[in-house]
């Protein structure tokens, strides 16, 4: 068994869960990235919230405030930004389909879904490329969109992480590096267990595995009480783990994990139990062709 990397993501954008020690301020989100990368965790997905009441933030200041903090005392783990926001569309009404409802609906260009990449340049970031029912509204992916992010990461040489949420997916992933809009080394996370996606089962993980470019490097993971039973199945098919409150905030059933880090150890011992090792930050540079 090859080595196996450990992706932590912190907060994520979904309503926050009642957690007493979820992260949100800048400075709890950073300082939670800094305790999972002591922990094991080899790449940090960065999302940012308002510091004020944990809501979504879409706002450059907070990014630039959460990755300089993790930079300032961590420069070798990797940080994967997310450029997901911008791409939700719900409609006003049944009888009003085609009419947005503008309390909910978040569309954006390329570029503002990847001003906070351009400026930063993070060593990676995820490139959702699913259409789909999501959260009572609509994700929406189109190749206008996400073709023109993906080329512009790649001029600025940040690596793009393809994430999967359904099957077609894998085609469109196909498609979009048949003409050079996503590189052809990106590796691919399996997004699997949210509403009318990809179910969180062994047949899934295995289906996404074999969609994939042969020796693409890759990460299966499942949400809530999927967690760990999909990193298990992840592992055991060559691919990666990613744990973090992004994703749950339990270690089992009833069993509410104090941080990120937490969730972190119990993946490396997943990893160790099942005869794997547990990547450093510089061999999973190597391995997914990192700067160092």
């Amino acid at each position: 068994m090859s080595k196996v990397f450990i992706t932590c993501a912190i907060t994520g954008a979904s309503p926050m869960p009642k957690h007493p020690n979820f992260p949100f301020r800048p400075d709890h989100v950073a300082q939670e990235a800094l305790d999972a990368a002591d922990a094991g965790a080899s790449i940090i997905h960065v999302h940012v919230r308002n510091r004020e009441d944990g809501t979504p933030s879409q706002d450059m200041d907070d990014y630039r405030e959460v990755v300089n903090l993790i930079r300032q005392k961590n420069n070798e783990v990797i940080l994967n930004v997310t450029t997901g926001p911008g791409c939700m569309w719900f409609p006003k009404s049944a009888e009003e389909p085609g009419i947005p409802d503008m309390e909910k609906t978040l569309m954006f260009t390329a570029e503002r879904r990847i001003e906070h990449i351009l400026d930063l340049k993070p060593d990676m970031c995820t490139l959702d490329i699913c259409t789909m029912n999501l959260w009572g509204g609509i994700a929406m992916n189109l190749e206008m969109i996400v073709g023109q992010m993906g080329t512009m990461c790649q001029d600025a040489g940040v690596l793009t992480e393809i994430e999967c949420f359904e099957a077609g997916d894998f085609v469109f992933a196909d498609h979009l590096m048949s003409k050079n809009l996503i590189p052809k080394h990106a590796p691919f996370t399996f997004v699997l267990g949210t509403h009318f996606g990809l179910p969180a089962t062994s047949e899934a993980m295995m289906y996404s595995k074999n969609q994939i470019p042969r020796g693409a490097h890759f990460t299966g993971f499942g949400v809530s009480r999927h967690s760990f039973p999909m990193a298990a199945q992840s592992i055991l098919l060559g691919g990666n783990v990613r744990v973090g409150f992004e994703d749950t905030i339990y270690l089992k059933k009833g069993m509410l994990a104090n941080n990120n880090a937490e969730l972190v150890d119990w993946g490396a011992q997943i990893v160790e139990k099942l005869g794997g090792e547990v990547a450093t930050p510089g061999e999973t540079r190597e391995m997914l062709g990192l700067a160092h």
